[in-house]
């Protein structure tokens, strides 16, 4: 004797506790994924500023000095609203990194980027650069900093991070 077995689905209830399920799975995960993001984007700045500060200590090694330039900023233009490929990053112009400042700190970003950098000589002994960026392009900028000093001739540079709050 053959048994037929009735076919049966889904209720409408078991099918709202899974979608309920997916919703607060997504509440959590989206917030954390954002997060993420914005963390992988805020590396940028500290790579660049570690970058001045290597070629700032051996250019304080050869002169005696860090690079005596006036105040530049680069790029000239903020980032937001520059739309390459999709993204808010500010398009390289070589022109613009061709001012003796950054060419007295070898210094230039060739590729797409999130932060405008800015290099202030003070006096032979002390320099700041900075790297200031706006993230999500929502007018709240975020502002890394590198003090550069020589105290008895030894070159050094800290990088000052934003509060894990701001952006």
């Amino acid at each position: 004797m053959i048994k037929k077995f009735k076919q049966r689905g889904f209720t409408l209830i078991e099918l709202m506790i899974v979608v309920a399920i997916i919703g607060i799975l997504a509440a959590v995960a989206i917030p954390a994924f954002m997060d993420y993001m914005k963390k992988s984007k805020k590396t940028e700045a500290s790579l660049q500023l570690n970058k001045i500060a290597k070629n700032a200590k051996v250019a304080y090694i050869s002169e005696a000095s860090f690079p005596i330039t006036s105040t530049v900023q680069t790029p000239l233009a903020a980032c937001c609203g520059q739309t390459l490929s999709g993204t808010n990053k500010c398009v390289p112009v070589p022109v613009e990194w061709a001012v003796p400042a950054w060419q007295a700190l070898d210094f230039q970003i060739d590729e797409p980027n999130l932060f405008n950098y800015q290099y202030t000589f003070t006096d032979s002994s002390t320099a700041v650069a900075t790297a200031l960026g706006d993230l999500d392009c929502d007018t709240v900028s975020i502002t890394y900093t590198l003090n550069l000093t020589a105290p008895l001739g030894n070159a050094s540079g800290i990088i000052t991070e934003p509060a894990p709050n701001t952006d």
